[in-house]
């Protein structure tokens, strides 16, 4: 079985500015035999993309909210905790409470 999955973040904590690249990773800490990763985000249906690696070019308003990533090998699939993505525009100051 699959256990430990964790999700890191470039920029760390999920908090990136419009327009800027985004990427996740995925990494368990343990579990044998092929593993598959998939990606998602709350509110998709389908899931975003396939591999222990998520990359977002150019990050857009609509691009935040909750990720997660699920492992699979095999019969078992184990889901990370769930990261919370906030992209701010490129005005904003950080951490303000701030709506357009």
């Amino acid at each position: 079985p699959v256990s430990g999955v964790s999700l890191a973040a470039q920029p760390p904590g999920g908090q990136v500015v419009e327009g800027d690249r985004l990427v996740l990773g995925c990494s368990v800490a343990a579990g044998t035999g092929p593993l598959s990763f998939s990606w998602h985000r709350q509110g998709s249906a389908a899931p975003l993309a396939t591999g222990p690696r998520y990359e977002l070019r150019a990050t857009q308003h609509q691009d935040g909210g909750r990720y997660h990533c699920t492992a699979t090998n095999g019969g078992t699939a184990a889901d990370s905790p769930p990261l919370w993505v906030t992209v701010l525009g490129e005005q904003d100051p950080p951490a303000s409470g701030a709506t357009h």
